[in-house]
């Protein structure tokens, strides 16, 4: 597996190429999770890149940038026994060297300041403005992308499609562990007795799941499912039913909807979504 460290480095090996390349990005800490992404993108082309980058321009004042774990040599080993071929690595001043105030943004309106844009103002601007390089850069066929972050996940495909740009975004399903927490980088900060208790998040979109059978009854179900969450020591930012194609409020004709939420445990923020198929 190559370890491409600059641009001109990237450039090169995807000059090279001369069938299909996936990219996958990520920031770093990988687990089991990640390493299903890259085995999705092997599905769907000749070749797998991962880009490994923690993209200052999407955290937001007191978030976890600094503390944010970076795992380098030991997330090399495993995209290399995953079969990944190259993983590009660039660094801060490759990826903005006009620094984060100079740099040129990319905006995706009204998607981006909702539910998780809205507790995170700018948070979508610095996702899409670093996959739109990430996509320049690499210049993939199709790029690969967790449904754990459903609303990032719709915020690169409008991305994608406003700007025209020759990119396939696919969607892979979540990873959990056997509790039903979905898979994440951030799961690390929990303590044993915290990761037990997060779980609680899962059943409670299985609750609502099981009960959403119209969009009228999607406030009550969310409100006690909220609930729930607060009364075992979570701090609830949202927990709602979105229309899954655009994330617009819960409609009977939507074909399918997304209960998303997202919850402090401790210091820890978590997201989750299911989504439900409209049977009526």
């Amino acid at each position: 597996m190559l370890v491409l460290k600059n641009l001109k480095s990237m450039r090169q090996w995807r000059s090279e190429q001369t069938h299909s390349v996936a990219l996958v990005p990520t920031m770093g800490n990988l687990h089991e999770g990640h390493l299903s992404l890259v085995k999705k993108a092997q599905t769907l082309a000749d070749k797998v890149v991962v880009s490994i980058f923690v993209n200052p321009m999407q955290f937001g004042a007191g978030e976890d940038l600094d503390s944010y774990p970076r795992t380098l040599e030991q997330d090399c080993r495993l995209l290399s026994d995953a079969g990944a071929h190259a993983v590009f690595t660039p660094t801060v001043s490759e990826v903005y060297p006009r620094g984060l105030e100079q740099q040129t943004r990319v905006e995706v309106p009204g998607i981006s300041d909702i539910l998780c844009g809205a507790s995170r103002p700018g948070h979508f601007t610095g996702v899409a403005t670093i996959v739109c390089k990430l996509f320049n850069m690499a210049q993939p066929d199709v790029a690969v992308f967790g449904e754990k972050d459903f609303q990032q996940l719709q915020v690169i495909r409008l991305m994608a499609n406003d700007l025209s740009l020759p990119v396939q975004v696919v969607g892979a399903p979540i990873q959990r562990e056997g509790s039903g927490l979905a898979m994440s980088s951030r799961n690390g900060y929990l303590s044993s007795s915290q990761r037990e208790q997060a779980s609680l998040i899962y059943q409670q979109l299985c609750w609502v799941k099981q009960h959403l059978n119209n969009a009228s009854q999607a406030t009550s179900l969310c409100r006690q499912a909220s609930q729930q969450l607060s009364q075992h020591g979570f701090a609830v930012d949202y927990f709602e039913v979105r229309n899954a194609h655009d994330l617009t409020v819960a409609s009977d004709d939507a074909a399918e909807w997304v209960v998303l939420a997202a919850a402090k445990l401790g210091s820890t923020r978590l997201i989750d979504n299911l989504r439900v198929a409209n049977q009526t």
